[in-house]
């Protein structure tokens, strides 16, 4: 499904998407069965492997490579009722913003929570799970994520 999206040149999308109310740039390539949430921008020549989820409030920059399975997150706190048992509704959370910086690139099956910021060229490795920002450059891996240390 696509609607309402805002495409550059050259964007490939393969089948099996669901992409709404999102903006992709020049040159990107969209696998199958990925989902992109309204709002979210993804940059310019990036490639977003299949099966990914890209939520509200995602902001991908230039060049990023993002692996298989990649989940975002934008709410910390998920429910789906309020206090008094009626459906939550978008006035109920707080939309976390997510950044990844120009180059950086999202191992498969890693899980991305709301607020962090992934730092330009940093590599996220597969099945981790980023709590807090990467800095520029870093290798993060493991649950919760952590910087790979250089051998000594």
């Amino acid at each position: 499904m696509l609607n309402n999206v805002e495409f550059g040149d050259r964007v490939v999308v393969e089948a099996f998407t669901n992409l709404y109310g999102c903006s992709i740039r020049d040159g990107t390539h969209i696998g199958p069965f990925v989902e992109i949430q309204r709002g979210a921008q993804i940059g310019k020549n990036c490639k977003i492997q299949s099966h990914t989820f890209i939520c509200e409030g995602v902001e991908i920059e230039d060049e990023v490579f993002i692996g298989h399975g990649v989940i975002f997150v934008n709410d910390k706190f998920p429910r789906a009722t309020r206090a008094d048992g009626d459906l939550q509704t978008d006035e109920d959370w707080l939309l976390l913003s997510t950044t990844v910086r120009r180059r950086a690139a999202i191992g498969s099956g890693a899980v991305i929570l709301g607020g962090v910021t992934i730092g330009e060229g940093a590599l996220i490795g597969a099945g981790a799970v980023i709590t807090k920002d990467a800095a520029a450059g870093d290798t993060i891996i493991g649950n919760p994520g952590r910087p790979l240390l250089p051998p000594t």
